[in-house]
């Protein structure tokens, strides 16, 4: 082979899908990998929209069937439910809001199973995100043609970005669509995966088995506006669900863990300039401004940048942002190059 060996990471999803046919068109080697994440009494109660089913590896077993390619299932049960689940009921045990999408990219799809490329002796890893790595130099993380399915935002704590080859990043999702179709492959009118493909019932109190703990809802000012029965049932800019009658509508604005209060007050109380980033991943120098992206919905917005004395980063917007959420990350562009990121740790004022 003219091109090198690469791991496909394969959910039987029409994404990762054309991936695979792309590489393969392109001269690599490729090899087909399936995660397992559940157990098989597990996997039959998950969702028309949810991944890693017993279905979606019988589909991408079909998938490596008609290209030609090798491919193997992987049992990642245990080391998913260490990285991913765990972190997800701890961060909303600490008041947080996780993303668990992001660690999984991290740990699992960029961590475990570039390990197992290297058993494999493979030379890269690959999935179907929509983000482009470009060498100009050095190598770069972009954001995807299709902005509306961009991806960038969400492997920003990619590690090995030289093992990594993400070949939709030039296409457009109906072009993907469209090129699965013409190759004979079923999956290409298949859904897209819900968001978090674990929490079947959007239920996470019950998923994190954690007993109702009744306290205050207040507002800013310390009145008690209502009860709870537990902060982790909330976010930061949450409206619905507060069980509150008011003139106006009220929004979460602080969750206070120790305290076990959630703090609402009117929407101009959502919005926030200044926070602290911990865990910072530079994929370029260090920026001291840049457009920040504080989740995967929200517009990029202008902000300088300070390295304080521990190595963290204090953002602050030029204008303020409604919702700025610890736990979940913070993304540093400078136009289309993502140059690093972060996980938003303290919100000030």
């Amino acid at each position: 082979m003219d091109k090198n060996r690469v791991l496909v990471a394969m959910s039987g999803g029409v994404d990762s899908s054309v991936a695979a046919a792309i590489l393969k068109e392109q001269g690599y080697e490729v090899i087909g990998a399936t995660m397992k994440i559940w157990p098989e009494e597990y996997c039959g109660k998950h969702r028309e929209k949810s991944c890693c089913s017993l279905k979606d590896i019988e589909d991408a077993k079909r998938v490596c069937d008609v290209l030609g390619i090798s491919h193997y299932v992987l049992n990642f049960e245990k080391v998913f439910k260490k990285e991913v689940i765990d972190y997800f009921s701890r961060e909303y045990l600490l008041g947080r809001t996780p993303n668990p999408c992001i660690i999984c990219n991290e740990k699992i799809k960029f961590g475990s199973l570039l390990k197992k490329a290297e058993e494999l002796e493979c030379d890269f890893v690959s999935t179907g995100h929509y983000a482009m790595i470009e060498k100009n130099g050095a190598l770069r993380l972009k954001e995807s043609v299709d902005k509306a399915k961009d991806q960038s935002y969400v492997l920003f704590s990619l590690p090995h970005i030289d093992k990594v080859l993400l070949p939709l990043g030039g296409l457009d999702k109906q072009s993907v669509r469209n090129k699965a179709k013409e190759l004979g492959l079923k999956v290409h009118e298949k859904k897209d995966s819900q968001e978090i493909c674990f929490v079947l019932d959007d239920d996470y109190a019950k998923f994190i088995k954690k007993e109702p703990e009744k306290g205050d809802i207040i507002d800013s000012n310390n009145k008690i506006m209502g009860s709870h029965n537990g902060f982790w049932n909330f976010t930061i800019g949450q409206r619905r669900g507060l069980g509150i009658a008011h003139k106006t509508p009220l929004y979460v604005i602080k969750i206070k863990q120790e305290e076990n209060e959630v703090v609402v007050g009117d929407f101009s109380e959502t919005k926030k300039k200044r926070f602290i980033v911990k865990d910072v991943n530079w994929f370029s120098n260090k920026a001291e401004e840049a457009e920040v992206k504080i989740r995967y919905s929200h517009k990029k917005a202008r902000a300088s940048l300070k390295e304080t004395k521990d190595g963290d980063v204090e953002i602050e917007f030029n204008q303020e942002q409604e919702a700025i959420t610890p736990g979940q990350a913070a993304v540093f562009y400078d136009g289309e190059y993502v140059l690093g990121g972060g996980w938003i740790d303290k919100v000030f004022g």
